[in-house]
Formats: structure tokens, C-alpha cells, sequence
């Protein structure tokens, strides 16, 4: 089996009702952190890691993501004649970075279904599975820390963060013994249990969203029965897999925003505008006349 990864599967076809009424219409994965679409900023860490061909897991209503990676001539020849060159080579910088395709998931049947819907343009080769939610501040990016212990295990390796206990439930959560010969912060993984209640979680270990998987989770993911809400679940299908291979878990060194609730959108957007030249000095002075006492 390659090394070398090359593709990465953004899951896209949620409804995102967590945000609306600003995703009735507007796709979740294309709401701004600053000037940027959320899903931008894992498209630039794939770009960053290495990688050159991205799938968008999309459905109706959402081929607004696929035109934002599309070259715009009107807009690049409208930002020339304004002599914006700035402006020009930003959106040309979007449009030429990586090679985008698209596969629709017609009905939202879970994580899962989502990454199995990818299976005819991945092929026979290892991938990652970007879920745009969750936005790294990391150095060296997120997907290139995955992929260095990739190259050493080749096997799965999965994205984790210690979570507080009172919020194993709303993770994937995994068993691990350490394997410090594959680098600082990967352990080998005995077992994973979907959202387990607290007193039964094995660990504090998370699972958060960045995977690199091997083909052999498409076969893995088609013999995965559905829970009860009728998904497929993509820890159901990994889970079924480690029975027969290797799996090993990253503690990832960075920074992770989960942008999928409205407090952690929020929380993302102080973090990237606070960091970003053009605006963090002014930003950083109006923050500071905002007064919070309780009156």
C-alpha cells in the first residue's frame, strides 16, 4: 500500500440546523471565520499536508461550495481592470488549489454512508476525511502531523483530544494503550464506542475530526448496520475493521475550534480575527470597551 496520501473526503451534506435561520438557504460549511468559509480552512491544511485532490460530500442546494473552489473569470477580470491585484490573487489562490470533485449523498444517513459515498472516486488508496467543523491552529498542520505517524504505522490513524469527563457523551471515545515508538501522543487503539455514556466511557480520549483510513473501510462500512436514528456510523464501521487490523489515534498538537455550535463559531472567530494582522489591533482595542458586569 502507497504512503502517500492524496485525497481527502470533506463530508458536506448536513442541513446544519444547529444555525439557522442563516443555513436556510446558505450552506453551513460556507459561513465566514473573518473572510474565509469555514470549509476553506481545512481545504488550505490538505493543501498545506500535501495533498491534491479533494471530494465533496455534498447534496442539494450545496453546489455553492464546488463554485467557491471553481475559477470566477467575471470576478478576476472585474478585480484586473480595478487594479484590486491583492483581492485578484486571493480569489485566484482559492481557485487554484487544489482539484476539487463532488458526489451527492441524496438522503443524510450518517458519517459513514457520507465516506462510503466517496468509494468510487478514492479507489484503492489510503484517504483522509476532513470534517470541516472542526478548524486547526497547528503547526505543522493537523493532517501532515497525521500523516508523518501514517508513514511509520501504515495503518488507520484517527485525530483525538482529552475532552473533559461531563462531555465523553458527545464524542467518539476510545480504549488506547501508548505507542511512543511511533512519536509523542499516539497510542495503539483496543477499542472505540460511539457517544458512550460517562460512567462507561473507556477514556477521555475523543475522537475529533480529521481521519486517515485505508480502502479496506468501504467493505467494513457496507456490512455496518444502522443505529437506531437510521445512520451509519463511521465508528460503528471502523470499530468492525480493528478486528481484523491495526488502528492508532493522535494526539494532535495545536489548537482545535469545533465551529458546528454557535459558541464555538463564536470562539473561532475572536481566535482567527485576533490573530490576523489587518484587524487584530483594532479588534483587540474594541474588545476591551465591551464591559460584562451584570447590571
Amino acid at each position: 500500500m502507497s504512503s502517500t496520501i492524496r485525497k481527502a473526503v470533506f463530508p458536506a451534506a448536513g442541513l446544519g440546523t444547529r444555525f439557522l435561520p442563516a443555513t436556510k438557504v446558505q450552506p453551513k460549511e460556507m459561513l465566514t471565520l473573518v473572510d474565509k468559509p469555514i470549509i476553506q480552512y481545512g481545504v488550505e491544511e490538505a493543501v498545506a499536508s500535501g495533498l491534491t485532490d479533494i471530494i465533496i460530500i455534498s447534496s442539494r442546494g450545496k453546489s455553492v461550495i464546488e463554485d467557491h473552489f471553481d475559477v470566477s473569470a467575471e470576478l478576476e477580470t472585474h478585480l484586473l481592470a480595478k487594479g484590486k491585484h491583492g483581492l485578484l490573487e486571493e480569489v485566484r489562490k482559492v481557485s487554484s488549489l487544489i482539484t476539487v470533485s463532488s458526489v451527492r449523498q441524496g438522503q443524510p444517513l450518517g458519517l459513514g454512508h457520507a465516506v462510503l459515498m466517496a468509494r468510487g472516486l478514492v479507489g484503492d488508496e489510503p484517504f483522509a476525511v476532513v470534517l470541516g467543523d472542526d478548524i486547526f491552529d497547528a503547526t505543522p498542520p493537523a493532517l501532515k502531523q497525521m500523516i508523518d505517524v501514517f508513514d511509520k504505522v501504515q495503518s488507520p490513524v484517527i485525530a483525538v483530544e482529552r475532552v473533559p469527563e461531563a462531555d465523553v457523551s458527545s464524542y467518539g471515545i476510545l480504549a488506547v494503550e501508548p505507542a511512543p515508538q511511533f512519536g509523542q501522543g499516539v497510542h495503539r487503539i483496543l477499542d472505540m464506542v460511539e457517544k458512550p455514556p460517562r460512567e462507561q466511557a473507556p477514556s477521555n480520549l475523543a475522537i475529533i475530526g480529521r481521519y486517515l483510513l485505508t480502502p479496506d473501510i468501504f467493505p467494513a462500512l457496507e456490512a455496518t448496520k444502522s443505529d437506531t436514528s437510521g445512520e451509519i456510523q463511521l465508528t460503528n464501521g471502523m470499530r468492525e475493521l480493528l478486528k481484523t487490523r491495526p488502528f492508532y489515534a493522535l494526539e494532535v498538537d495545536g489548537v482545535r475550534h469545533d465551529a458546528g455550535n454557535k459558541l464555538g463559531f463564536l470562539k473561532a472567530t475572536a481566535y482567527f480575527g485576533l490573530k490576523r494582522p489587518d484587524v487584530s489591533e483594532a479588534f483587540t482595542q474594541y474588545l476591551k470597551t465591551l464591559g460584562f458586569e451584570k447590571r
